[in-house]
């Protein structure tokens, strides 16, 4: 696979092509997730539940951010790397430049944030910088706490609605990409019509332009599967082939099927 940049996932958007994000957390496996065909990879803050043992992505901080994230690029992927920006590390212009810089010389080529129509500023002063943001819409796991627990998005009209204009106005603000998760699979299918930046799917139906999912989940190591989860390394002789049988049922539009998502 060709180093994946931005470009890349807007052709494949345009085209109608489907694409992969894994997340990685150290050379080794974002070496095997980029060999597997995912053009993006994830630094997730889900690294304080999967890797930390916290029951939340809260504890999680900028230095464990920039830790993982120098790890995976180490591992030189061909996949574009999007590294998380933590729990309560961009809750201003100032403080967000300083931290996104961070996971930028860490190696990241992307920044990931969770929220709404109040992250325009910081968006904007971020890519007017240099520094492309992905934005995180919809169930944002930081957000845990004010929602009461992990609960799907969306489904009422006016939650819809709001959903649907905070996405317009992170476009506007210029953020590159846009993560649904865990929302109405027609939700995230209209609103993937109407942006012209591509939107990654977790738990948000098969309408949007491409799927990620937590690497350990995909690789049934997780002790709690939520419904979008599909294990698939049933079947399989390696982790290799693993998350290659992920990337590869994106592709077909074998994954996500109907009992993976939401109404």
């Amino acid at each position: 696979m060709p180093k994946i940049t931005i470009s890349t996932l807007d052709r494949m958007k345009a085209a109608g092509e489907k694409f992969v994000c894994i997340t990685a957390y150290d050379a080794t496996f974002a070496r095997l997730v980029s060999d597997a065909g995912a053009e993006t990879i994830l630094v997730g803050d889900s690294l304080g539940m999967v890797l930390q043992g916290h029951d939340s992505t809260i504890p999680v901080t900028i230095d464990d951010m920039a830790y993982h994230t120098e790890c995976v690029t180490r591992g030189q992927p061909n996949s574009l790397v999007i590294a998380d920006m933590p729990f309560m590390s961009y809750t201003n212009t100032e403080q967000t430049l300083h931290n996104a810089t961070a996971l930028m010389q860490a190696g990241a080529q992307m920044v990931k944030m969770e929220g709404g129509v109040w992250l325009s500023d910081s968006i904007h002063s971020l890519v007017e910088r240099g520094v492309p943001v992905c934005a995180h819409l919809g169930l944002t796991p930081q957000s845990v706490n004010a929602f009461g627990g992990y609960r799907v998005q969306g489904r009422t009209p006016k939650e819809a609605k709001s959903i649907l204009a905070d996405a317009v106005e992170i476009q506007d603000a210029g953020a590159s990409l846009l993560v649904l998760e865990c929302v109405p699979a027609h939700l995230a299918t209209d609103i993937s019509s109407k942006l012209d930046i591509p939107v990654i799917g977790i738990g948000a139906g098969a309408g949007t332009d491409a799927q990620v999912l937590v690497m350990h989940d995909l690789l049934g190591l997780s002790t709690h599967t939520p419904r979008f989860v599909q294990n698939f390394m049933a079947g399989q002789e390696s982790i290799a082939d693993g998350l290659a049988a992920f990337v590869q049922a994106v592709k077909n539009g074998d994954y996500p099927r109907n009992e993976h998502t939401y109404e």
